[in-house]
């Protein structure tokens, strides 16, 4: 038992939970592990992608990618425009799989070449710059958002492999390389049977799939398994990377089907964690609290009530479900403004890891 488990038991006095048998899991799967991020707290340092690129994808043949990335939005996302290359499942019965494409490099853009000899070595006084002339890559519009100005906004969206419950992309492949582990859902490709047919690239409507022309296979996601598997070097357990090396702690991480646990409450109970463009009907676990921003201005500066991020483009995003959501995070803002307090609220300021990170919780099973 490690210093953490310790710590959820004592600071929660939880004892071991049970399944919900409401919460739909995986055929096979025993647990489902589970993250929700805030996006009120994203402040879009990339410290995630950081973090995940240098733990798994620094070379051989990874260079393009990013497992974890933050976008910003409104944007066309990384890949460029990937909301509309396809995949998916046409319906709810999960039968028949939308089409998809598979992007091509420049939407992925290249990985640069930097002129750092000539300035940090030669003198140079010419700025750090490609030493190619792209025109696109990962953040190319970072920051620009939309609207204008006084009332122009822009919010930072991380992303990583969604886990789902009805993974499209384990449907596509051919040589059955992609699956679910049972113990907590986790999808992975198995690199001995994979043969880079890239039909689960295709197949997955998030494009969290990559091919490795190095390797000729598929790469993805793995949620840090080993990290949660507690094979670092004192068999401690962690949340992944993104998670625990994020600055302003937006993410929390555990069990969908942890009925004392952040994740269910913010999902099932109060239903304000949402999955990203949940029409693609593969049933994510990564979830979503949606943003909130100032009120719009008027041109003379005074506050206008009329909301500066439009519902409508949130509705895109995370489905109809956005705006009850939204009206109880207001409502739950409202009663502790007037000195009450609010469960909802502590579950999103929470800086406890043994309370964020509830990953142990299942170990006797």
């Amino acid at each position: 038992m490690s210093g953490r488990e310790t710590d959820a038991g004592t600071e929660t006095g939880a004892s071991t939970p049970t399944p919900d048998d409401g919460v739909d899991l995986a055929e096979g799967v025993d647990h489902q592990v589970a993250m929700v991020m805030d996006l009120n707290k994203c402040i879009g340092c990339q410290t995630c992608t950081v973090a995940c690129k240098s733990l798994w994808t620094e070379g051989g043949g990874r260079d393009y990618m990013y497992w974890n990335n933050v976008e910003t939005r409104p944007g066309e996302g990384y890949p460029r425009d990937w909301e509309n290359s396809g995949g998916g499942w046409k319906s709810g019965e999960h039968s028949e799989r939308r089409p998809g494409e598979i992007p091509a490099q420049e939407d992925y853009g290249d990985a640069w070449e930097f002129n750092h000899g000539e300035v940090m070595y030669d003198g140079s006084d010419q700025p750090l710059r490609p030493q190619s002339d792209p025109e696109w890559g990962p953040n190319w519009d970072e920051d620009r958002g939309d609207g204008e100005y006084p009332n122009s906004y822009y919010f930072y969206l991380p992303r990583i492999c969604n886990h789902c419950t009805h993974p499209s992309c384990v449907e596509a492949c051919p040589r059955k390389a992609i699956y679910k582990r049972e113990e907590d859902g986790i999808v992975l490709i198995d690199q001995e049977r994979c043969r880079g047919y890239r039909y689960c690239v295709e197949g997955c409507p998030y494009k969290k799939v990559y091919y490795n022309a190095t390797k000729k296979t598929s790469e993805k996601c793995i949620f840090c398994y080993p990290r949660i598997e507690g094979e670092g070097p004192d068999g401690e357990t962690f949340a992944p990377a993104c998670a625990e090396d994020c600055p302003p702690q937006l993410r929390l991480v555990g069990f969908l089907d942890d009925e004392q646990g952040p994740i269910h409450k913010l999902v099932n109970e109060y239903e304000v964690a949402l999955p990203l463009h949940p029409e693609y009907r593969t049933q994510p676990n990564v979830y979503y609290i949606p943003p909130f921003a100032p009120p719009q201005h008027s041109e003379d500066g005074e506050t206008v009530d009329v909301e500066r991020i439009p519902r409508n483009y949130l509705e895109k995003l995370f489905g109809e479900r956005v705006h009850d959501a939204l009206d109880t995070i207001e409502r739950e803002r409202d009663k502790v403004d007037r000195g009450g307090s609010s469960e909802l609220l502590d579950l999103l300021t929470d800086t406890n890891p043994a309370r964020k990170y509830r990953l142990e919780v299942f170990d006797d099973d």
